[in-house]
C-alpha cells in the first residue's frame, strides 16, 4: 500500500457525513483496533470492547458505509471479518475548525487519543512485569512533557522534521525482527501567555513566570522519563493532522 493509499484526508465539507459517523467513541475504537491489531469479526471486537457483537456489528455498517473499513477474507465464511481501508486519517486544523460538526469530531478524536495513551501506558507497564517485553525496551521507552518557547513557523518545522525522521526509521525497521508497535501520542499546544487568561478560579491572571515568561527553552513542568525528550507531532504527517490507531 502506498503513502496516498494509506492514508485518507477528511474534508468537513466534502465528508461532512463521514465525519458524522466518526464522531463516536466506540467507532474511532473499532478502527483504531482493526488498524493495529488487523483484521477482525464482530464478535472479535466485541470482547475486546467490552460491548455486544450486535452493536459492535451495527458500528461496522455504518464505518463500511463511509468507506472507513471493508470486509475482509473470511476465515470459515460463517462471520463476515472487517478491515480499515486506511492506516492514516488525516485533515487540516484550519478547516475542520469551520463548523460546529467538524469541531465535534475534532474533540471526539482527541479524546480518544487521550484514553489511547491512558491505555497503552498500563499495557506497556504490565507488558514489562510481565516479561513480555525484553530489557532492552527500558531505556528508550518513556513520556515527556515539555513547554519550549516556539514560533509558529518553528512547531511547524518540528512537525515536519519529527514526520520526516519517522517515516525513515519506520521504513528502515520493515524487516527487523526486533521492532514492535510503538504508540507515539504527540501533542503541539500554544498556551496564551498566562497573565492574558484567567486563573481557573475565574479571577484576573498573575504575571507569568517560568517558561511562559521566558524561562529557559525547554523547561519541564512535569517528569521526562526516558533518555531524550519525545514530544512532536502526529506521526508521518504535516501539521494539524491525525495519524495512527486512534482515530
Amino acid at each position: 500500500m502506498t503513502g496516498d493509499e494509506r492514508r485518507r484526508v477528511l474534508d468537513p465539507e466534502q465528508d461532512a457525513a463521514a465525519l458524522k459517523a466518526l464522531t463516536h467513541p466506540l467507532r474511532i475504537r473499532m478502527l483504531g483496533l482493526l488498524r493495529l491489531d488487523g483484521p477482525a469479526t464482530a464478535s472479535e471486537l466485541a470482547v475486546r470492547t467490552g460491548e455486544s457483537s450486535a452493536s459492535t456489528s451495527y458500528h461496522l455498517r455504518v464505518l463500511a458505509k463511509y468507506a472507513f473499513v471493508a470486509e475482509a477474507d473470511h476465515r470459515d465464511g460463517r462471520e463476515r471479518r472487517w478491515r480499515a481501508v486506511h492506516s492514516v486519517t488525516s485533515w487540516n486544523n484550519a478547516a475542520m475548525e469551520a463548523s460546529p460538526a467538524s469541531r465535534a469530531f475534532l474533540g471526539a478524536a482527541r479524546t480518544a487519543q487521550l484514553e489511547h495513551l491512558a491505555e497503552a501506558l498500563a499495557q506497556h507497564e504490565a507488558d514489562l512485569a510481565a516479561g513480555r517485553l525484553g530489557q532492552e525496551w527500558l531505556e528508550p521507552s518513556g513520556i515527556s512533557d515539555l513547554v519550549p518557547r516556539l514560533s509558529p513557523e518553528s512547531l511547524t518545522e518540528l512537525w515536519e522534521a519529527f514526520g520526516r525522521k519517522l517515516t525513515e526509521l519506520t521504513a528502515r525497521d520493515a524487516d527487523d525482527p526486533r521492532a514492535a508497535h510503538v504508540v507515539l501520542v504527540t501533542a503541539g499546544l500554544p498556551l496564551a501567555p498566562r497573565g492574558h487568561r484567567p486563573d481557573r478560579d475565574g479571577g484576573a491572571g498573575r504575571a507569568a513566570s517560568g517558561p511562559e515568561a521566558g524561562g529557559e527553552a525547554g523547561a519541564e513542568p512535569g517528569s521526562d522519563r526516558g533518555p531524550a525528550p519525545r514530544t512532536g507531532p502526529a506521526a508521518d504527517t504535516a501539521p494539524g493532522t491525525n495519524t495512527g490507531p486512534a482515530a
